[in-house]
């Protein structure tokens, strides 16, 4: 093989291969470290850096290789957004939403607890009006269909959604369930 296409093509290529994965790897690990996961923080912590350390030690035996360096930075710049991409599909963990009616919110409320959602809620004072003040704690996965349900009543409703690294089960349905990464098929 052409020793050109080695060094111009395919060496660049997996060192963006590699930098995706890394980088993936390791917002992963960010945020699992946030929420406090102890056990499969660590063990991505190794691959990451494990992936990292043969990514690097190319670009160091091909220091004229100035391929390899774009391909070291667009793999880092790749790798962000799919790790971004892929923690949103996984909607891991639970989060806390503050939403402020502009006007009644008893219809809204009504509804969210017919379809089960707990929630907490008062009557406040806004800045010209008064407003229901309204508190959820959710699973991330439902996150979407709650936002989609405040602005299907409310659209100009004001909503903050923040994570939660912790919340105690005070009548609020939270599945401790183990976090995988990759489901394994029965069987094979």
């Amino acid at each position: 093989m052409n020793q050109d296409i080695v060094n111009f093509v395919i060496l660049p290529l997996l060192i963006f291969t590699a930098r995706i994965f890394d980088v993936t790897i390791g917002t992963m690990r960010i945020i699992l470290v946030a929420r406090g996961k102890k056990l499969i923080a660590p063990l991505l912590g190794f691959f990451e850096v494990l992936i990292w350390i043969i990514a690097i030690s190319q670009i160091m035996e091909n220091l004229s290789n100035w391929v390899s360096f774009v391909a070291y930075a667009a793999g880092f710049a790749t790798g962000n957004y799919v790790g971004m991409l892929l923690e949103e599909k996984l909607a891991m963990g639970i989060v806390g939403v503050r939403i402020i009616t502009a006007r009644s919110g008893h219809n809204l409320i009504h509804f969210l607890k017919e379809k089960g959602y707990s929630l907490t809620y008062t009557e406040a004072h806004g800045r010209e009006d008064e407003v229901h003040l309204i508190f959820i704690t959710i699973k991330r996965s439902k996150l979407k269909e709650l936002v989609e349900t405040i602005k299907n009543f409310n659209p100009k409703a004001f909503y903050t959604i923040e994570d939660v690294r912790y919340a105690s089960n005070g009548g609020m349905e939270i599945e401790k369930k183990p976090i995988r990464l990759f489901k394994l098929r029965k069987g094979k």
